[in-house]
């Protein structure tokens, strides 16, 4: 029950951010919108900025699983594109497009922030672990570009009759043209 709890906290708060913007949005407000008094959420997070945390924390779990796998497998062109689709399975969960929705309208709030910083770093990780040493940068920057495909596509795509499925599918093809220029 505490993680059901945690999780709904996560929801309303990251509503919230995407709604109203990070600074302007009150752990009381979390509270009303919830229906549990202060006291209760204190219990679950002190801060807005644990909550941010443990919103920063599920990515990078997520990716750090991502980059064991990557680490452990040859750098071939079959494992660039097997990490290039597992990172997009993830991308097209739910719960991301909000956390990507919530981080993109707040940068400059949480440009800072640890855990935001430790994402960075493991994706830049992940991008290192697509070439090998003395690989050429026309080729990494080209493999790493693959990935930023993938999240780019969503705000690049301008066309209102293209659906999330076209444009992911779409982007997706793109990054596998990326990946062996």
């Amino acid at each position: 029950m505490r993680e059901d709890t945690r999780t709904r906290i996560q929801e309303i708060a990251l509503e919230l951010f995407i709604e109203q913007g990070y600074e302007a949005t009150s752990l009381r407000e979390i509270a009303e919108k919830l229906g549990v008094t202060k006291a209760a959420l204190y219990y679950h997070f002190k801060t807005k900025d644990d909550i941010v945390a443990s919103l920063a924390e599920l990515r990078v779990v997520e990716v750090e699983e991502l980059l064991a796998w990557a680490r452990t497998q040859p750098k071939t062109p079959r494992m660039r594109r097997e990490l290039v689709l597992r990172y997009a399975d993830r991308l097209r969960a739910p719960r991301y497009a909000e956390i990507a929705r919530f981080l993109e309208r707040n940068q400059t709030a949480l440009r800072h922030h640890p855990k935001i910083l430790r994402m960075r770093e493991v994706l830049l990780e992940l991008v290192g672990e697509m070439s090998e040493p003395g690989t050429p940068p026309v080729t990494r920057i080209s493999r790493s570009m693959a990935l930023f495909t993938l999240h780019a596509a969503k705000w690049t795509a301008h066309d209102d009759s293209l659906t999330e499925r076209e444009i992911a599918d779409a982007s997706l093809e793109v990054a596998f043209r990326l990946l062996e220029p």
